[in-house]
């Protein structure tokens, strides 16, 4: 059989030598596909990372036409009013809780005042979601009451009215009571 490729006119030893290189390389990336590919999981993945991509950037487009100020939801204010619609994206967007509707927040809860001084202000968590219509603003303190015992406690409550500066929002006022 070797004696008999020997005497092929090199043209066909050429052709013969492609087509046997692209076979290997063809059966090369098929074995190391099964082995490392991730098939249907990868590809839902990454749909799903385009989805969330441009939801993000239809949300921060409309976050960059709000005018710069307070932020609110409700009627009878000098401030800018937020559209339902309007008031869903910006709930959606926001991801910061400032000091200020921290301790706004802490004024009418006694435990939470108390962990926030002690542990010299440190927040251990907050988060910003949209839930029954509602936006939702909160915190998580954990620290030492004046007793000295360790407590964790959750503040939360509508958020009510965003400060907007022109690049993000921030949570303004936090409803908790």
């Amino acid at each position: 059989m070797v004696e008999k490729f020997k005497t092929l006119p090199d043209n066909v030893k050429q052709f013969v030598g492609l087509v046997t290189v692209t076979v290997i390389v063809i059966l090369f990336f098929t074995i190391l596909n099964n082995i490392f590919g991730g098939g249907d999981e990868l590809i839902a993945k990454m749909k799903a990372e385009e989805e969330r991509i441009a939801q993000e950037r239809k949300l921060n487009e409309v976050i960059s036409k709000l005018p710069s100020g307070i932020l609110v939801t409700y009627d009878g204010t000098e401030n800018h009013r937020l559209t339902d619609e309007i008031y869903e994206s910006v709930c959606k967007v926001t991801k910061l809780i400032p000091q200020r509707a921290v301790m706004g927040a802490n004024l009418i809860n006694y435990k939470a005042f108390q962990i926030y001084t002690n542990n010299g202000n440190l927040i251990k968590e907050t988060f910003v979601k949209w839930e029954n219509n509602k936006c939702f603003a909160g915190f998580t303190l954990e620290g030492p009451l004046d007793d000295g015992t360790i407590e964790t406690i959750t503040v939360s409550g509508e958020a009510l009215s965003f400060l907007s500066t022109g690049i993000d929002t921030r949570v303004y006022y936090i409803k908790n009571f």
